[in-house]
């Protein structure tokens, strides 16, 4: 059968730079690439994702919908509009040097830091401002992903663990009954998931219910 959109699907892949420097992957081998040189290894995991929903690149949603549901290997070449977006010199801007110095920040060029949620790279240090582009690190190149389709997930409980997973970071425990799902969660967490309420009823037809429970004592 052929996949379609809302389909959760195991897959491996890495993706790289046309030229061939590795960016991101959850195969053991490239990842190692990746982080060539850190003392601590990095696991491996399985990336279990659904069709359209915006949970990997759009490009590569569009290209595995409507192919077969069964173990096959691609590669697919990105062009920037497809991939990370072309580079806007809107997004490089210069910011006074004393926003990093009340953060004890050291902005050397080349350095990357989290603006509220935003990464920026640090482009040039001059006198009492500092150069910052906030394009995607990625924007601007064309990319090239190898993807093997491991397994279509069919199991409910299966899909929603990978969602709340990639949602949240984190392993919620969770029950489905009566075509509701109760999530629980401790009281800071409460109004985050309640952001995605819509999301699990048009994803899993499942109303979404959460159960306050207490921080565990340490």
């Amino acid at each position: 059968m052929s996949l379609e959109k809302k389909d959760f699907i195991e897959i491996e892949f890495t993706g790289r730079i046309r030229g061939g420097e590795i960016f991101d992957s959850n195969i053991k081998e490239d990842i190692e690439k990746l982080h060539l040189g850190h003392e601590h290894p990095v696991e491996s995991k399985p990336f279990i994702f659904s069709l359209g929903e915006g949970m990997f690149l759009k490009a590569i949603d569009d290209f595995l919908i409507g192919k077969p549901d069964k173990l096959t290997d691609y590669e697919l070449e990105l062009s920037p509009e497809k991939a990370f977006g072309k580079r806007d010199t809107k997004l490089i801007q210069m910011v006074p040097i004393k926003l990093f110095i009340q953060s004890k920040l050291n902005p050397i060029p080349g350095a990357m830091f989290n603006f509220d949620g935003r990464i920026a790279k640090i482009l040039a240090v001059s006198g009492g401002r500092v150069m910052v582009d906030f394009n995607n690190p990625l924007a601007g190149k064309t990319v090239i992903y190898k993807i093997k389709i491991l397994r279509k997930i069919d199991n409910l409980e299966e899909k929603v663990k990978s969602f709340i997973e990639f949602l949240f970071k984190k392993d919620f425990k969770f029950e489905i009954k009566d075509k509701k799902i109760t999530i629980e969660a401790e009281k800071p967490e409460i109004s985050f998931i309640e952001l995605f309420r819509e999301k699990f009823k048009n994803l899993f037809d499942l109303e979404l219910e959460i159960k306050e429970i207490e921080k565990p004592v340490k």
